[in-house]
């Protein structure tokens, strides 16, 4: 099982070099990966930067650790675009972009941004699959719904062919997500309690195998306070997950009213007490 941490984004704020320091540090520390959430336009919902632009930053001062946003929330955005920027982080990371998606759950977010919000599901999985040939073509042709390219493609294309993309979902996830997890998706991010997680697990799987494809090749991840209410249990935890076969796992000190130092410490703490995953 991979562990990694997540960026705790909100809590570091506009401290540059806090979240440079500490994403230097989780790469020493040997974790495998780092999660930075999304979110472009909500009312009263703290700082958090655009996790795309903060991966580029991120990408410039480490070498080795995975960048995962999650979730970007993929059917408000424009597809090619989407690719673009994706492509271009892949490149500058040298091949360590793991791209978390998801569909959103805030109306207003996508009025904001001239989005349609009813839609969501269905245009996520076109641009799913569009996205996928952008990343491993030369030259495109493609005829959606909502998206329409004619004979065009990316360069330069990613170091990652196709960059594999992960779904974030909600606690339960629909059978409509769990069969796009099961024919599109590289991963998902777990939600559910461990109770859960093997019928949801069981149903995408064979989505996976209706859509031809190997189930055992779709991760997932879940994630693991060591802050908190729930600081205690977290080893237990991380020994539950690892227990039920999860390919991934992220570790979070956001929550606990850490300040930057703390939030590092914590960490460096928590790696050293892991255990054996």
């Amino acid at each position: 099982m991979r562990i990694g941490i997540s960026l705790p984004v909100r809590e570091l704020g506009n401290d540059i070099g806090a979240i440079k320091a500490f994403a230097r540090a989780a790469e020493e520390l040997g974790l495998s990966h780092l999660r930075v959430p999304e979110q472009i336009i909500r009312p009263n919902s703290g700082p958090l930067h655009e996790p795309l632009t903060m991966m580029v930053l991120i990408a410039g001062v480490t070498e080795r650790i995975e960048l995962v946003p999650s979730v970007i929330i993929l059917p408000a955005r424009q597809t090619v675009l989407v690719a673009k920027q994706a492509a271009t982080l892949d490149v500058l990371s040298q091949g360590r972009l793991r791209l978390g998606i998801g569909v959103g759950k805030e109306p207003a977010e996508f009025a904001a941004l001239g989005a349609d919000f009813k839609n969501r599901g269905a245009r996520c999985e076109e641009q799913m699959r569009l996205l996928h040939l952008l990343w491993t073509e030369e030259d495109v042709t493609f005829d959606g719904t909502w998206d329409q390219v004619s004979g065009m493609g990316l360069n330069p294309l990613p170091i990652q062919r196709p960059i594999p993309m992960w779904i974030g979902a909600a606690a339960t996830p629909s059978p409509r997500i769990r069969r796009r997890i099961g024919q599109l998706a590289d991963g998902w991010f777990v939600l559910c309690t461990p109770e859960e997680y093997p019928e949801i697990r069981d149903d995408i799987h064979r989505a996976a195998k209706v859509a031809g494809r190997d189930p055992t090749n779709i991760g997932a991840e879940a994630g693991v306070a060591v802050v908190g209410p729930r600081e205690h249990e977290w080893q237990a935890r991380v020994t539950g997950w690892r227990d039920a076969g999860l390919s991934h796992l992220c570790l979070r000190t956001l929550g606990g009213g850490l300040d930057a130092d703390q939030h590092i410490e914590r960490m460096r703490r928590a790696v050293a007490e892991l255990p054996a995953v």
